[in-house]
């Protein structure tokens, strides 16, 4: 059985700032990591992988010199990882990014369960994995907890605003996972050592996948509306004195003004 694993190379948003004059957002500088999710989406994988001596192999678009930006990835049990080079496809849109990463799988060949994170870090678009079950061919579960694999047949909790629903689905199918779904596992300095010599490919769109650029851009029908940050005007309030209790009774008033706590 082989599982692939779609991480995706994002921006730290914690490191993202936000002009306050046009409200627009600084991304120059920001660095790029594995997305939070995505450690849920590989500790999902993995721990299938140890239940049944299924294969993993991680997907990404990323640029091709950022490989040692999925080291921990690579540590955490992938067994490799496929990027598929982004260079020219900073704005491709998510039904772009959907064509990519599924005829990836169908390259990699006898896959049967793709996971996914719900959403990244960044784009938060919640588009990508239905737009790869949708070009397989393959069913979506989404939003997955307690899942269970038994021969061919996934069950699992899914996740709603009105409770948890119990659902069964057949492979092949995509998963989708959320930060709730698990607790990712923090790799040993063993782990990292073996992640060194697991094999990195890197594919190019045209080359190695066949998609064309006029077969893309048919695809690439982005239209940007707005982006606008939050600016955050600090209050900047000092309290300033030598009795501690009363400091701190001035900063809880202060608080309860401000409506962070109440009464």
């Amino acid at each position: 059985m082989k599982i692939v694993a779609c991480i995706k190379y994002s921006f730290d948003v914690s490191e993202v700032k936000v002009d306050p004059a046009t409200k627009e957002l600084r991304l120059t500088g920001v660095p790029q990591r594995v997305g939070v999710i995505d450690k849920n989406v590989l500790e999902t994988a993995v721990t299938l992988k140890e239940a049944t001596g299924a294969t993993v192999h991680g997907l990404t678009l990323a640029p091709a010199g950022a490989r040692e930006a999925f080291r921990e990835a690579m540590a955490m049990g992938l067994d490799d990882l496929t990027i598929i080079d982004s260079a020219d496809l900073a704005a491709a849109g998510p039904a772009v990014t959907a064509m990519i990463l599924a005829t990836a799988v169908q390259k990699l060949g006898d896959v049967t369960l793709v996971v996914c994170g719900e959403a990244s870090d960044d784009g938060v678009s919640y588009q990508i994995p239905p737009r790869i079950a949708e070009r397989l061919g393959w069913p979506l579960l989404g939003y997955a907890r307690n899942i269970t694999l038994t021969g061919e047949t996934i069950t699992a909790d899914r996740d709603l605003d009105s409770g948890m629903q119990r659902v069964e689905g057949n492979l092949p199918l995509v998963l989708t996972v959320t930060q709730e779904t698990n607790t990712p596992r923090r790799p040993t300095l063993m782990d990292a050592l073996k992640a060194k010599k697991k094999p990195v490919a890197v594919w190019q769109v045209a080359a190695d996948l066949g998609l064309t650029p006029e077969q893309l851009q048919a695809r690439a029908s982005v239209t940007r509306t707005a982006q606008e940050g939050i600016v955050i005007k600090r209050k900047q309030q000092m309290f300033q004195g030598e009795d501690m209790a009363a400091l701190a009774n001035q900063l809880l008033d202060a608080l309860v003004v401000e409506r962070v706590v109440t009464e």
